[in-house]
């Protein structure tokens, strides 16, 4: 079975590439997981994550999970890349994610969204953080 983060990750990534409004501002090849610089004109970069027990369950099958994606387009303002956290936030509340085998969502939130100017001059980013409560079900 694969770790939880993981599960996460990649039905996120779904969802986003899926989605209409997303991929008509980033197109599906350009959402992906990867560490280079620079990251291709406009991208949605799935970055660093943390998974943290829930401490509730004596079972320890509940997990919270921390992840941040990172916008980047080449332009003079944060129009571009206020639009696109804009669309992945409503892809990922429009409904449950399903993660597959081993694992239930049970919610899924855009904890918060930043947009900051890269020193470059010329790119703009945003930090989309999303936190997730995911649970291990039996299969």
């Amino acid at each position: 079975m694969m770790d939880a983060e993981l599960a996460l990750q990649k039905a996120v990534r779904d969802r986003l590439v899926t989605t209409e409004d997303v991929v008509s501002n980033v197109p599906a090849g350009h959402i992906l997981d990867r560490n280079e610089r620079p990251a291709p004109d406009p991208s949605i970069i799935i970055g660093t994550g943390q998974t943290v027990d829930d401490g509730n369950s004596i079972a320890r099958d509940r997990h919270h999970i921390y992840m941040d994606l990172h916008i980047w387009k080449k332009e003079p303002s944060l129009t571009g890349v206020r639009a696109i956290a804009g669309a992945l936030r409503s892809a990922l509340h429009s409904s449950k994610l399903v993660l597959g085998s081993g694992y239930h969502c049970v919610d899924c939130r855009v904890a918060s969204m930043r947009f900051l100017r890269d020193p470059d001059g010329e790119t703009s980013h945003a930090v989309v953080s999303v936190e997730a409560i995911v649970v291990e079900v039996s299969q």
